[in-house]
């Protein structure tokens, strides 16, 4: 796979620094029941990095010590962490919100029965990958057959409450575009998605977020290997916008790898571009634990602007929903299987 790496960090990306510690995204590992296209991480049903006991208590130890108000649980599949339910149990009797980053095929897997049940007693976010809201498009990304058990998932998932109005049971969906392009407006994407899912299979979920393909990892070497990385990379610049600065997530995460160590932001840590501390140069939960506070300088690099581009992006989603659209078409052609961040 070619790196994208030495040309990010050739960058003029204004410098950032953190805010407060508001969210610890944690990677639990790459094991998954999916072998996905487009998935950053290349995680899959073989690989066998997890999160061990060990540092998963370190976790806990730094959402206390920093009062972080969310906990956002990501893989590979996270729930297939052996850890998962306790840390989720633990995080909550903290009075910590959890997000699980769910594949929704995961609650009809063998040994998963129930998992849905646990989710909604603990009053866990679900926040799903759905790339549209047509079959072809989900199987294109993310595997044959993989839309039917998705919408069987969040059909079992909307009888437990979630997406409903009332419950408190948070549903929401994450689209990616299929290639090389900005994504469209949050807004009126959403409303198509909440027309199409009720309208078909009578399915309701909170909010849609809209996430910018990150030229990175897979989707970084196909730009790459067809001469497009440069063309995508100024149609991102050319869609910049200042005004995203303040509101980009590194400046309340840090993102964490299923070992414990320290990133600005889930992009960097698959670009192996560790956090910046006066303590170490490949910082740790520790790090993190002997630490009053961790506003550190955040690590920039050209990959950035895919956040502030347009209405920009996080892994909440737009950051600017009202933002005019900005280059939302395609200006490459380009020619892959779902090779997007997700």
């Amino acid at each position: 796979m070619k790196s994208t790496l030495p040309l990010l960090l050739k960058t003029d990306f204004p410098a950032l620094s953190r805010q407060s510690l508001q969210t610890l995204q944690v990677n639990l590992g790459y094991l998954c029941n999916q072998s996905c296209q487009h998935c950053h991480v290349n995680a899959g049903p073989k690989r066998t990095e997890l999160m061990d006991g060990e540092t998963i208590e370190l976790v806990l130890q730094a959402v206390k010590k920093h009062q972080v108000q969310l906990l956002d649980l990501t893989g590979g599949a996270p729930e297939m962490n052996p850890h998962f339910k306790s840390l989720v149990a633990a995080a909550r009797a903290l009075g910590t919100t959890v997000m699980d980053r769910c594949n929704l095929t995961l609650l009809s897997e063998p040994g998963y029965e129930g998992l849905a049940e646990f989710l909604a007693d603990n009053q866990v976010q679900i926040t799903a990958s759905m790339p549209c809201y047509s079959p072809a498009n989900v199987d294109k990304q993310r595997g044959q057959g993989v839309f039917d058990r998705s919408i069987a998932g969040l059909q079992a998932l909307n009888r437990l409450g979630y997406g409903i109005k009332g419950t408190g049971l948070e549903l929401n969906l994450v689209y990616n575009p299929l290639g090389a392009s900005l994504p469209p407006p949050q807004v009126a994407l959403e409303a198509d998605y909440k027309r199409e899912l009720r309208a078909h299979f009578d399915i309701e979920f909170t909010r849609l977020f809209t996430i910018t393909n990150m030229p990175i990892q897979r989707f970084g070497a196909v730009l790459l290997g067809q001469g497009l990385f440069e063309d995508y990379m100024q149609l991102l610049k050319d869609a910049y916008r200042p005004d995203n600065l303040d509101t980009v997530m590194c400046r309340t995460l840090v993102s964490v790898d299923y070992q414990g160590y320290l990133y600005d932001c889930d992009f960097n840590q698959m670009l192996q571009l560790p956090a910046a501390s006066e303590l170490s140069a490949r910082p740790h939960l520790r790090d993190l634990l002997a630490r009053e506070h961790f506003n550190n300088s955040i690590r920039v690099g050209d990959h950035c602007y895919g956040c502030t581009a347009g209405q920009g992006s996080s892994c909440g989603g737009a950051l600017d929903e009202q933002a005019k659209p900005v280059a939302t078409e395609s200006v490459i052609e380009f020619h892959a299987n779902g090779a997007t961040h997700a």
